[in-house]
């Protein structure tokens, strides 16, 4: 399955090689040019019937993550994050470190030694260290070195009433409907991009962005779910399976009231449940793609996961399923000349 693969490929921002060339070999029969820039976007494009607007729809392939930054002299190493991460999850986290993907697990001070005021507050990240089973620094050389990328080790699992657990579902969910997306679509012409280093301050998007110019732009992400019984209603950002997500406003975009109001509007017409993202934290390439060259309207259609940040984030197939049948419905509309 092509989420599988995608969400157990090492991506960590700047190093998303591995996921890139899965998206490559997946689209490059079904596209009619495909290149990778400087950065390492891909830039893909679907030729079809000519539209006076020119469309643009983009994932990220980056995932938060871990970089080590030193080995200590048991062979122990230390590390920085790569990303916004909570340091509370990191404790006993399973990871992968460098290219070999040597394994490890995120260890600290055993809670019978720490002090009062250490175990009521989460541990700092110089408080933690990554253990990869070697006894000296000299051992642990011979197997990874600092600046080496750390990834969570995490399965992706398909659990209770049609759920799925696993890491980096923001935003490889989005990658994966873009693909299922640029493999079925025919007779439309639109720009597939998948962009880089959007975890560490939407690097990859404003490159991209200039090279196509669109005039219209939907970002497609995993974005946070915290539907839990005691939080107010309207603190609720997004729950799970009521639909895609489409966002009113977050830390770097106001989105354009018209183009949300018709992306509704097709939902409505094709009997497809949504939700509106009722929080403004948090930001994706929309904050860098509406505002390069001369400016492009933008949408974002997220898919809602719990844990997000974490290597057990989970969503809903259903969400998924109905993100991707309102992506297809909106270019319908737009083949007809309607966006």
């Amino acid at each position: 399955m092509l989420l599988k693969r995608l969400t157990e490929a090492s991506g960590v921002s700047g190093n998303e090689k591995e996921v890139r060339d899965i998206i490559i070999d997946e689209i490059r029969d079904h596209v009619d040019d495909v290149k990778v820039d400087r950065l390492g976007n891909v830039i893909a494009f679907k030729k079809g019937k000519n539209n006076h607007k020119k469309l643009m729809v983009t994932a990220h392939m980056d995932e938060v993550g871990l970089m080590v930054t030193d080995i200590d002299n048991m062979g122990l190493l230390k590390f920085t994050t790569v990303g916004g991460i909570d340091k509370r999850i990191l404790v006993s986290k399973q990871v992968l470190v460098g290219k070999n993907k040597i394994f490890g697990v995120i260890g600290a001070k055993p809670i019978h030694l720490q002090k009062r005021e250490e175990w009521q507050k989460a541990l700092n990240i110089d408080q933690l260290y990554i253990d990869i089973g070697v006894n000296t620094k000299e051992e642990a050389e011979k197997l990874v070195s600092i600046g080496d990328y750390v990834l969570f080790h995490g399965q992706y699992i398909e659990f209770g009433e049609n759920l799925v657990k696993a890491k980096a579902l923001d935003n490889r969910v989005g990658c994966s409907l873009l693909v299922e997306l640029l493999k079925e679509i025919e007779d439309t012409s639109f720009y597939g991009v998948f962009t880089v280093m959007e975890e560490i301050g939407l690097v990859g998007a404003g490159p991209a962005a200039y090279s196509v110019d669109p005039d219209i732009s939907i970002i497609l992400e995993g974005t946070l779910c915290y539907d839990i019984p005691k939080l107010d209603k309207h603190l609720i950002p997004t729950y799970l399976n009521m639909g895609p997500a489409i966002s009113l406003v977050d830390r770097t975009t106001l989105y354009n009231m018209d183009f949300r109001n018709k992306i509704v509007k097709i939902a409505r017409k094709n009997n497809l449940p949504y939700q509106y993202r009722k929080t403004s934290m948090g930001g994706n390439d929309s904050g860098k793609i509406l505002t390069t060259k001369e400016g492009s309207i933008t949408a974002t259609l997220s898919v809602p996961c719990r844990n997000i940040h974490s290597p057990t984030s989970v969503m809903s197939k259903n969400d998924y399923n109905n993100t991707y049948k309102l992506l297809k419905a909106i270019l319908t509309e737009y083949k007809k000349g309607e966006l």
